[in-house]
């Protein structure tokens, strides 16, 4: 990660117009990505291009669009799509690569790119490193002759919608039940009311109507109130938001109470491990609740924990042979379904868990008590560089045998910003908060000394 010059941990993210989220650097990108599409083995490749709602997804649109073009790849453009359905069609297509135009739950004036395989993958490390040293490289057109072509993707929508459905058995319904859908104002806004109505639900959709700008504004899986208000208001039996890029969700109850992804992943592996098709550990995060820990070793079910970002869940349940992961803000992954996080197809596994349960979700959740958690950011120069003094280590040391076997405490350096954030979990609210105190005050001394 550290020899990256202009990917993330989940692609290339920031401000509008800002280097390298402009359209110039847009242009070298479509190109360098054609460039080693093709020195890997792919003739001719064929890249697919989907994007959110965003205004400036059109200059970016184009812009990769003459790229690639330039470096002799063809285009298949599929217009405002989630995030897991480029990630699909990609692998559906038989596409050499498919791109990702978002940033997810961010604003309007933020955007972003994101990769996917020929497989509907995350790209490997390797291939985005090739990418960036092409980046940087002379931009070459390809001989006339050699150039790519772009076309329009129709059915992309009715393509993906019908994935969606086929991921839940034939004869699964939803006739009966009224839910609210939340599509951030973003790439959901199409096929998710679709989808859910097509299986015989009664929807209500929100958070539908895009302008280019209102992308994520105070709606979404990042701004649950607006789906917590109209649940209630309607008296729906549930009800589901998406962010921008339609790959996280949150879920409310009848009662208009939240549900995040520790309560998603209780739920699903509860039921599948009843039914016998739950393979290998879940998959949590650092930031997974312990209580979630505790509530799935009531059924003998490991959960194993993996550095935040939906691409390391990926590769832990890789590793350990395993089907359902993922993180509290709501990236579910259930590999026996779909290859990357999908918030429409773990709503759908959610609701066909439910139906085969006969609960609803406020009490299919119950056995998931969380524990009272503190989290504290330190926000200071040298805070990430603390972390590994003595006297730090000896404080976390001291924590975590206060907690052994009844919570747990996370220290982390963000990789963006000179901040460090402590989190603590236990039964007890007081002692958490106590504790976090303490800890946080250490770092910030040391860091302020040093």
């Amino acid at each position: 990660m550290n020899q990256r010059k202009y990917f993330g941990t989940d692609g290339i993210r920031g401000l509008v117009g800002q280097w390298p989220i402009s359209a110039d650097f847009m242009l070298r990108l479509g190109r360098a990505v054609g460039s080693v599409l093709a020195r890997e083995g792919s003739a001719r490749p064929k890249v697919l291009i989907g994007k959110d709602t965003r205004v400036s997804g059109y200059m970016f649109e184009a812009a990769l669009e003459a790229g690639l073009v330039a470096a002799g790849a063809d285009v298949g453009l599929l217009g405002p799509m989630p995030t897991p359905a480029v990630a699909f069609l990609t692998r559906s297509l038989r596409a050499s690569a498919g791109i990702v135009i978002s940033a997810s739950h961010n604003p309007h004036h933020d955007n972003g790119i994101k990769f996917f395989s020929a497989n509907g993958e995350k790209l490997s490390d390797a291939v985005e490193l090739a990418i960036e040293q092409e980046v940087d490289a002379d931009f070459v057109t390809v001989p006339s002759e050699r150039l790519g072509k772009a076309s329009r993707i129709d059915d992309a929508v009715a393509r993906y919608a019908e994935f969606c459905k086929a991921t839940v058995a034939e004869d699964f319904s939803l006739r009966g039940l009224k839910l609210v859908l939340d599509c951030a104002h973003g790439a959901t806004y199409q096929v998710a009311p679709k989808v859910f109505a097509e299986l015989g639900a009664e929807v209500i959709a929100i958070g539908d109507k895009p302008d280019g700008f209102n992308i994520n504004r105070e709606v979404g899986s990042t701004h649950p109130q607006a789906l917590q208000q109209a649940v209630l208001a309607h008296g729906a039996d549930l009800g589901m938001a998406f962010d921008g890029d339609g790959d996280r969700l949150a879920l409310v109850d009848r009662h208009g109470v939240l549900a995040d992804g520790d309560d998603m992943l209780y739920v699903l592996a509860r039921s599948w491990h009843a039914r016998g098709v739950l393979k290998g550990p879940v998959v949590g995060t650092l930031m997974s609740n312990y209580g979630l820990q505790l509530a799935l070793a009531e059924f003998d079910v490991p959960l194993i924990r993996a550095n935040v970002g939906d691409r390391y869940v990926l590769q832990q349940l890789k590793q350990h042979d395993g089907v359902l992961g993922g993180e509290t803000s709501g990236h579910i992954l259930c590999l026996d379904r779909a290859t990357t996080g999908d918030g429409i197809v773990a709503a759908l596994a959610v609701l066909e868990a439910l139906a085969l349960s006969g609960q609803d979700l406020a009490i299919a959740r119950q056995g998931l008590k969380k524990l009272p958690q503190v989290m504290l950011n330190v926000r200071a120069i040298g805070a990430r560089e603390a972390l590994v003094s003595d006297e730090v280590q000896q404080s976390l040391a001291e924590v975590e045998q206060a907690l052994r076997g009844r919570g747990r405490v996370v220290l982390r350096a963000s990789g963006t910003e000179p901040l460090v954030r402590v989190t603590i979990e236990a039964a007890d609210a007081e002692e958490v908060q106590q504790l976090a105190e303490k800890l946080a005050g250490i770092v910030r001394s040391v860091a302020e000394r040093s």
